[in-house]
């Protein structure tokens, strides 16, 4: 079962919201804002709590405690409710447009009386937004785009946590059916797609009736859509559509290629069959005269009988990889085991929810050879750093290091790339950190020629190792900066600057599509979970799974290196891999 923590996060953020639009106390909402994030990232489920285990959550003071346990043990907390109801419904629904603050949704409903999206994009194809102060050309277009935004994330679509969060409960509740032979997700989710539309579970087995039965009966099931003989579709409490199918044994293979995708790919896989006089289903590969089964248990029988390898999943998108793989010129894709270290993390020295000693503790359990506690620098005001906050925690890095099953640890800095391209701190003060990673917090919505210079100057700073969550972007939420990528590509490649794919499933940034044309550069990656909590460490296998769809080796990723070739990496000192 999902935990409360989502749940209860995003009723504590509505109510931060409310009180933004309302007027009321920045510094309260700023509270419970804070509060949200930490509830969102605490490692125990908040429906296990007790007053005082709610209380022993970072930001969580008496008073949104008793709110917390008043929603969990009745379901409404009256006091949102009134806030909730003093707000016009119209006013609620425009601030789910990404781009659109809670002032400016405010400052529409009452200039102009909008109370939809519907009637604000009336109002900026009739120019009537300009009138109003703070407003304009450039606002209409980043609204435009925000609508956009939330339309396609509204359009069934769901992020890869989320997804991957039901599917791998699914799987687990099915595979202890008896019959079972096996059990496993398809579809984009296998392909490590960053968005998911629907989840598709196979199984292989003799009988299909006691998994039908078994996927009605979950308690995360709210609706069966249908269900026939050895296919079954299934409606989640979270809105998420779930399609199984129950395959014969011998099917599985040819079944979990066929239903892995993408379309694309298997029309090409297809293309191929027929030139070899052969018919490819999700029941197996046959010969197209006499219609005998010439492969159909394994994925690798399918592929070896078309004269291919077998293309791991997430490069099945007809992006070049039927053409690599007739020429044995697919690459060996980075993995999960061979991440050594993550470079990108936080602490609650600034805004991130747990101590240092926890999360090199829990990051110890994950069985890194070294991690990086890269907290923010003082240009973020709102953080609070100051040298000796960050020079005290340096020591307390340097006392803690090796102390976890021998684990290194790095410290570094999380920099803000300022509007001319600046980070915090002189040179010889970034010196003694062992990395520096650079990245845009703000002013997003800079001209192109200003960002793309923004961000090559940061590349070329000597002590900016990696550029972090490089276009900013929060899919659904946020549009990436506007910038010329291929010069930022080609800095970083001349530089020796490592490109982030931060894998926080809202950003998964750079993206995919990205990598894969940085990587023509001969760009150098990081992948790093950018955690804030313990809880988001895991976060790392979404960020595999895009440099994957990226294309990338190992050797294309710095922090699958021993750690000596890191940090020569780090120094900038020109010695760089490959």
């Amino acid at each position: 079962m999902a935990r409360a923590n989502d749940e209860v996060a995003a009723l504590l953020q509505e109510y931060a919201d409310l009180i933004a639009i309302t007027g009321g106390d920045a510094f309260k909402a700023r509270a419970y804002e804070k509060a949200a994030r930490a509830i969102a990232g605490h490692r125990a489920d908040v429906a296990t709590l007790d007053a005082r285990g709610l209380l022993d959550i970072p930001h969580v003071g008496r008073s949104i405690a008793d709110k917390v346990a008043e929603y969990l043990s009745s379901g409404r907390v009256p006091t949102i409710e009134e806030t909730r109801a003093a707000v016009p419904a119209g006013v609620r629904e425009l601030i789910a447009i990404p781009t659109l603050g809670p002032k400016k949704a405010m400052a529409l409903h009452e200039e102009l009386g909008v109370t939809s999206v519907d009637q604000l994009l009336d109002a900026i194809h009739q120019e009537r937004l300009r009138d109003l102060k703070g407003f304009g050309e450039r606002t209409e277009a980043n609204i435009l785009h925000g609508i956009a935004l939330m339309q396609r994330a509204g359009a069934g679509r769901v992020l890869i946590n989320a997804a991957m969060d039901a599917a791998e409960q699914i799987v687990a509740e099915l595979s202890r059916i008896p019959g079972c032979d096996r059990c496993a997700f398809a579809g984009s989710l296998r392909r490590m797609r960053e968005t998911i539309g629907d989840i598709d579970i196979l199984v292989a087995a003799d009988r299909s009736a006691p998994f039908m039965a078994a996927l009605a009966g979950l308690p995360t099931t709210a609706e069966v859509i249908a269900r026939g003989e050895k296919k079954a579709s299934v409606r989640t409490t979270k809105g998420l559509q779930v399609d199984l199918r129950v395959l014969p044994r011998a099917s599985w293979g040819a079944g979990l290629q066929y239903f892995t995708g993408s379309k694309a790919h298997n029309i090409r896989t297809r293309e191929i069959a027929v030139r070899h006089k052969l018919k490819l289903s999700e029941y197996g590969l046959f010969d197209a005269g006499s219609g005998d089964l010439v492969a159909s248990e394994t994925e690798e029988e399918i592929y070896t009988r078309l004269g291919l390898p077998w293309i791991p999943p997430a490069l099945r998108e007809d992006r070049g990889e039927i053409a690599a793989g007739l020429r044995d010129a697919l690459p060996d894709l980075v993995t999960d085991r061979d991440i050594k270290g993550d470079l990108h993390t936080h602490t609650d020295l600034t805004d991130g929810i747990a101590p240092l000693e926890e999360m090199v503790a829990a990051a110890a359990e994950r069985g890194y050879a070294y991690y990086a506690v890269t907290d923010h620098a003082p240009n973020l005001f709102m953080q609070r750093m100051t040298d000796e906050k960050m020079l005290a925690q340096r020591e307390r890095v340097r006392e803690l290091d090796g102390r976890h099953h021998g684990m290194r640890l790095l410290h570094g800095t999380e920099l803000n790339i300022d509007p001319r391209g600046e980070v915090d701190w002189p040179e010889d003060f970034l010196d003694g950190f062992d990395l520096c990673v650079a990245s845009v917090h703000s002013h997003f919505d800079q001209s192109r020629q200003d960002m793309t210079r923004r961000l090559v100057r940061a590349c070329e700073h000597p002590n900016v190792a990696v550029i972090g969550h490089p276009t900013t972007r929060r899919i659904g939420k946020r549009p990436g900066v506007d910038a010329d990528l291929d010069a930022v590509f080609e800095a970083c490649a001349r530089t020796g600057t490592a490109l982030e794919i931060n894998a926080h499933p809202e950003r998964l940034d750079l993206s995919d599509e990205l990598v894969l044309r940085a990587k023509r550069y001969g760009v150098k990656f990081a992948v790093d979970s950018d955690a804030h909590a313990v809880t988001h460490l895991p976060y790392l296998r979404y960020g595999v799974g895009t440099a994957q769809r990226g294309w990338l080796t190992k050797d294309d990723v710095i922090n699958t290196w021993p750690l000596p070739e890191l940090r020569r990496f780090l120094r900038k000192d020109g010695t760089r891999r490959g």
